[in-house]
């Protein structure tokens, strides 16, 4: 068994969920921060457990051959974790655990997992952002926080952001140095400003500044004297949102906004369709590999015009609307009743007329749908993180629908549902899509076909 503060030389194997190396010592395992598979290193034990132990790099005696430079120099903000290895290199990571993931967790031991979709240019991608703002010795700090902490790391230039974004956060520091503001306190609950979060689309350039309150009224003036500010800077923001969050916790946004200057909302472009994007709208945050993806979903599905389609956590309706210049109907099955808003309006405004948006929990919808007699030929599902309750995949086992494509941010959650959806379905293939790259996140689509075909 390990010491605490013991120094350690370890190999790293492995990459775990939230970047940091995996080594192991007799077959206990050792998470080590700051190291990557291929490694040889020097760490200090940090915490020990019955089963693991914490340590964190002190000295890298061999590096990985997929070991490189960092180009940002905000490399601990706790954004891009693993910016540090090789962008190739991170792909076959990503495929590796997927694949390891599916056999692990959902028993498939032939599945057939594709190499990586992965980006050009892996720079400048996101589309929006979530700045927590805080004031400590006269300054105004607005970054990312470290990881593992709440601890602020200030960012001058983030370089997974759009460089309008970049431009403009540097502006707006200036501003709140030079206003009255009150900044938020987690401890304490105190301080009006919380969370900057902006939103951007790539194709018109429109952005989005979205200000997090602890509040209503106490710096309101303040914030429209900074946004008539921003705006006569930066033609390009043409909208400025008071968002109330007076909630303890980690929640970011509120279910309340207020429009301080300008348009409530911004349009973005995907694959030949306008969306409207409000400040509390799901949208996937890289519109490149976005398209990427819903391509690939597409394909999958491969629906006609003969085809009832269910698009199960629809979000703002954004692949129902590509689904429906394919199939007979669509039915988008969202729980969030304005993003369901948003859809409806998104429906009307790209002239599609064959998509019914329904509000409510899918656990609920997808059964009722089902016993009201309307059978889904085709099956998208786009769950959070937590994967599908357990009542949409046993309505979906009933139904039987010939073919379910399942678009999933968390391959440990997707390869749980595959495997109870695999007593009646074969899982043709999975397909990774990089849509955070220098993270360890992975996005995933897989075609099930049922059996009997």
């Amino acid at each position: 068994m390990l010491t605490k503060n013991e120094i350690i030389e370890i190999k790293i194997i492995d990459l775990g969920d939230q970047g940091e190396g995996i080594g192991k010592i007799n077959d206990y395992t050792v998470f080590v921060h700051g190291g990557i598979p291929g490694d040889q290193v020097k760490a200090q034990v940090i915490k020990v457990k019955k089963t693991y132990a914490i340590a964190k790099v002190m000295d890298i005696v061999t590096p990985s051959k997929d070991r490189q430079v960092p180009e940002c120099p905000y490399i601990h903000c706790g954004g891009c974790q693993i910016q540090m290895i090789d962008y190739k290199a991170q792909a076959k990571i990503k495929r590796d655990h997927v694949q390891s993931t599916m056999e692990r967790i959902g028993g498939f031991k032939d599945i057939k997992v594709m190499p990586v979709k992965t980006m050009k240019d892996p720079f400048a991608y996101r589309n929006k952002s979530q700045y927590p703002v805080r004031k400590e010795d006269g300054q105004v700090k607005i970054g990312f926080y470290k990881q593992r902490t709440h601890k602020i790391v200030p960012i001058d230039r983030c370089m997974v952001q759009h460089p309008l974004v970049n431009k403009v956060m540097k502006v707006l520091k200036d501003k709140l140095l030079g206003s009255d503001m009150t900044y938020y306190n987690e401890e304490k609950h105190r301080g009006f400003l919380r969370h900057i979060v902006t939103r951007i689309s790539y194709d018109t350039r429109d952005m989005m500044l979205i200000f997090v309150t602890n509040g209503h009224e106490e710096k309101r003036d303040s914030l429209i004297k900074i946004s008539q500010e921003i705006q006569a800077e930066f033609e390009e923001v043409k909208s400025f949102i008071q968002n109330i969050n007076t909630k303890k916790g980690n929640r970011v946004l509120g279910f309340e906004n207020h429009t301080l200057l300008g348009q409530d909302k911004i349009i973005d472009e995907i694959m030949g369709h306008d969306f409207e994007i409000s400040p509390l709208s799901f949208l996937q945050v890289n519109p490149l590999q976005t398209e990427v993806l819903y391509e690939e979903a597409l394909k999958m599905a491969d629906i006609t015009d003969e085809d009832t389609v269910f698009d199960v956590y629809c979000g703002i309706g954004t692949i129902s609307l590509f689904l429906a210049d394919h199939a007979k109907e669509v039915y988008g099955i969202e729980i969030v009743e304005d993003a369901i808003e948003d859809a409806k309006k998104n429906m009307v405004r790209n002239y599609i007329d064959n998509v019914h948006f329904l509000a409510g929990p899918a656990e609920e919808l997808v059964p009722k749908l089902y016993k009201q007699g309307i059978q889904a030929d085709v099956v998208v599902l786009d769950p959070p993180r937590k994967g599908c309750e357990q009542d949409v995949l046993d309505t979906l086992l009933a139904m039987a629908p010939r073919k379910i494509v399942y678009v999933s941010c968390k391959a440990s959650t997707l390869a749980r549902d595959l495997k109870i959806l695999s007593e009646k379905y074969r899982v043709e293939c999975v397909q990774p899509v990089d849509l955070f790259p220098h993270t360890t996140h992975i996005e995933n689509v897989a075609k099930l076909v049922l059996k009997d075909q």
